[in-house]
């Protein structure tokens, strides 16, 4: 049998020694990589950290310890080890398994992750959590025994002081209540929150954990001067000698130091040594451990659990370890779709081009006849097809990290210099930049263009990738144009147009293959706030934006063919400004009205559209949407037909209101005889 078979929970590990450990994470590598194969994931960041996981879960006692993983792409082996191994074959499947860590799932799930940067916030707000509860225990446990209750150990306080394992040196016991352990990659410390942690946790000298897995990358290599620091340390094997020397007062033999006061010496020390960036900022530095080394890791977490003060664990990793071609392509394999193992090449269906790769080739084309263009992603060159921009044009891409905030009002920054920014990124990020784009786009009246890709359902990522919420949130901003495209080439179109408005711009689109239509040799100018009347016709009124658009032609061919109705199908392409006239018009010559969008009720396109006929009951408006409430992940045609988004549901609705009415159309007024 082997050690992988013999693992159902955590408590399994502690019985293993460092060797069996690190020969555990052969297994699970091997086990990791033929699932993965077949049904896709994030593999390379979780194969860079099995070590790193078997050594916390060795060492501390989850979950009563918490162990929060940030981002939570590289969770896998923690999933495996949690009692998970038999269903890991089911990851980011519809019904399965989710790829990120998910509180439903586990309770070593401590968190349902998804965005970065966010875990020390989560783990300082934790242990506090922990620390406020245990004084508060020995407070009742006080009060207890001066009102003579002599059953303090069984009454509100718990055990008297001292008597419990549970009870923190904050209570009087011998004992940390809770330990709490936070892993945070080098790239997600390019966002902002993870400082305004660091500085909360310095400053109230939390006792927690937090794991520096450094491997250089996040999704492609960290750009910034914290991944050059952390570059630095990483290579720089003098700075360890340094260190110590520094700790035993070599600073005092440095000639003109003898004497020198306090804060000349730690100016010197800041200068020099390694870790002092953390050090400074309240933690204890521990670092650099090779994480790819057991032993080594359990040591290091051991003696940060003995210490009484924010620890900071500086740990070296390969992403992609044990794999060569995950090694060799770790953004290739950071999220990878089913693959051949021997060779390491996706298995690849053929197809349309998707929307990312138009937006991309097109924004490039654009920008060789217009050198104020420029392009900014926060960490995803490849995933919002800006690496063709990046290629061609290094001197106007930037590529800010994971920092969407900063992003946002960089761009703003570079739209004052007389700029056209085109700021690229998933539309569940954006959600993280919210009042940048308010206060310092939208309020400027600034020309940022915003291309949202993964707009609607993503699929197998799930509730925190979802694109549902931006028809909503960027139709309330005052002076922002949203528009969204039916296909590919008008994608292409709508940038070109939106580059010419000077002013702001979003554009969003879903993660999915186009519609396989030609793309434009040559872009076209649309008509702003202008919707498209594909098919006319009567009865009812078909309103789609975005991929609702297709949902409305295939709906209105089934009822063509099911029941010879013949509904009017119309492309909005701008849900602010709506085109007003054009739906009135429309509305006033059809008996019903029936908008579709991929996103939520509340604040779309179809809210606007109800709101439009607010004060008139004559026009029955029906909105097809995303629920609300979080849509789980898997297959996302499963996740449509789940949710009742599909041409089966418009048009089985259409044909029961319009037969209901009677409506008559033309063609068949004609077989009946009528003029």
């Amino acid at each position: 049998m082997s050690l992988l078979e013999q693992i159902h929970s955590p408590s399994d590990l502690k019985q293993l020694s460092d060797s069996q450990l690190q020969e555990l994470a052969d297994e699970i590598r091997e086990f990791m990589i033929g699932a993965v194969s077949k049904v896709g994931g994030h593999l390379a960041p979780s194969l860079g950290v099995v070590e790193l996981t078997l050594a916390l879960h060795s060492v501390l006692d989850s979950p009563s310890d918490k162990i929060i993983w940030d981002v939570g792409h590289q969770c896998y082996t923690h999933k495996i080890i949690t009692g998970r191994a038999e269903d890991f074959h089911t990851i980011r499947q519809y019904g399965g398994l989710s790829g990120f860590p998910n509180k439903c799932e586990s309770d070593h799930d401590i968190v349902g992750t998804g965005h970065s940067s966010t875990s020390i916030s989560y783990g300082v707000g934790i242990q506090e959590a922990i620390r406020l509860a245990a004084a508060q225990k020995e407070l009742a446990g006080i009060d207890a025994t001066i009102n003579g209750d002599a059953r303090g150990d069984n009454k509100a306080g718990g055990e008297k002081s001292g008597d419990s394992d549970e009870t923190s040196s904050v209570a009087g016991g011998d004992r940390h209540p809770g330990h709490v352990a936070c892993v945070i990659g080098d790239g997600a410390l390019t966002g902002g929150i993870a400082y305004e942690a660091l500085n909360q946790a310095g400053h109230l000298k939390t006792p927690l954990i937090v794991i520096l897995n450094d491997n250089e990358m996040s999704i492609k290599p960290n750009v910034g001067a914290i991944s050059q620091y952390l570059h630095r340390l990483r290579l720089d094997p003098t700075l360890y000698k340094l260190r110590e020397e520094f700790e035993h007062g070599i600073i005092e033999k440095i000639p003109g130091l003898r004497g020198a006061s306090r804060s000349i010496k730690e100016s010197m020390k800041a200068f020099m040594v390694p870790g002092m960036l953390f050090e400074e900022m309240g933690f204890a530095y521990i670092g650099i451990i090779d994480g790819h080394d057991v032993k080594a890791l359990r040591k290091s977490i051991r003696a940060a659990m003995e210490i009484e003060r924010p620890v900071l664990i500086h740990i070296s990793t390969v992403k992609g370890k044990g794999y060569e071609p995950a090694e060799a392509r770790p953004d290739t394999f950071h999220g990878i779709a089913p693959f051949t193992i021997s060779t390491g090449e996706a298995i690849k269906k053929p197809g349309p081009i998707t929307y990312t790769e138009a937006f991309g080739q097109g924004l490039a084309r654009m920008a060789e006849d217009d050198e104020k263009i420029v392009a900014i992603t926060a960490a995803m060159s490849s995933g919002t097809g800006l690496y063709h921009f990046e290629k061609k044009f290094p001197d106007r891409f930037f590529d800010v990290g994971i920092a969407e905030e900063h992003a946002v009002t960089f761009a703003a920054g570079l739209a004052i210099g007389g700029f056209k920014p085109v700021v690229a990124i998933y539309s569940t990020f954006l959600q993280r930049a919210f009042d940048m784009l308010v206060q310092d786009v939208a309020l400027q009246e600034l020309p940022v263009v915003f291309a949202l890709d993964r707009a609607g359902l993503v699929g197998d990522d799930g509730p925190t990738h979802h694109g549902a919420f931006d028809l909503g949130y960027l139709s309330l901003v005052p002076g922002l144009t949203v528009m969204a495209p039916s296909d590919e080439a008008e994608l292409q179109n709508m940038v070109y147009t939106a580059l010419s408005m000077n002013r702001p711009v979003a554009i969003r689109y879903p993660r999915a293959a186009g519609r396989g239509v030609a793309l434009p040799d040559v872009f076209e100018k649309l008509l702003v706030g202008k919707a498209e009347v594909l098919d006319s016709g009567e009865g009812a009124l078909l309103l789609g934006i975005g991929t609702g658009v297709g949902i409305c032609r295939r709906a209105a061919r089934m009822l063509v063919e099911q029941h010879g109705l013949r509904p009017t199908v119309v492309n909005a392409r701008f849900v602010k400004p709506l085109d007003e006239e054009l739906i009135r018009k429309l509305a006033a010559e059809h008996e019903l009205v029936v908008t579709v969008e991929e996103g939520t009720a509340m604040g779309g396109f179809g809210s606007a559209v109800r709101e439009l006929f607010a004060e008139d009951a004559s026009v029955p408006v029906k909105s097809f949407t995303l629920p609300d409430s979080f849509v789980p992940h898997g297959n996302r045609g499963k996740l449509l037909r789940d949710i009742g988004l599909t041409p089966e549901a418009v048009a089985g609705y259409v044909s029961e209101k319009v037969l209901a009415k009677k409506i008559i159309p033309a063609e068949q007024r004609k077989i009946y005889g009528d003029s």
